[in-house]
């Protein structure tokens, strides 16, 4: 059994969604997948690309994914990685892919000097909390995800 990590390439766009899609039924969300092929390759693969994605493969097969972005400290002074996205199929979890992709992003923030690797975590999902927690991570006790999205989104803009 052999493990390949990798960047998606062009193209890829219906499988890095497919992996989203996956994602967003365990984490009981697929309600709010809008997200379409177009979309990602757009995101992913334009112009100006808006996000990026590794690929883990087991065997030759892809089987999860790391999506992410670069954001920025202004304590700090410097940028870092945002990670959207972690995620492998249930059947192959508990093989290290997870924390292949995990490592990979790391070894990304280390060779660039970024700041920081940061993701959110749904509070229920305690496999992952301590999955993270065995990598170091720490849990941002007194910090709240703020978001502004959809019609209130549109509000906000409008407010002159």
């Amino acid at each position: 059994m052999t493990l390949n990590i990798r960047a998606a390439r062009p193209g890829e766009a219906p499988l890095v969604l497919q992996l989203i899609r996956e994602l967003a039924e365990y984490e009981k969300l697929l309600h709010e997948m809008v997200a379409t092929d177009e979309m990602m390759d757009a995101a992913l693969f334009g112009p100006e690309p808006r996000a990026f994605c590794d690929i883990a493969e087991w065997d030759g097969e892809p089987v999860g994914l790391a999506l992410w972005f670069y954001n920025f400290s202004t304590f700090e002074g410097r940028a870092g990685i945002y990670l959207e996205d972690l995620f492998v199929r249930p059947e192959l979890r508990g093989k290290g892919i997870g924390k292949s992709l995990m490592v990979r992003l790391a070894a990304r923030c280390r060779d660039e000097g970024l700041a920081r690797l940061e993701w959110s975590v749904l509070d229920w999902n305690t496999p992952s909390i301590d999955f993270y927690r065995s990598r170091g991570a720490e849990l941002m006790d007194g910090w709240t995800t703020c978001r502004v999205s959809g019609d209130a989104l549109v509000k906000l803009a409008e407010d002159a």
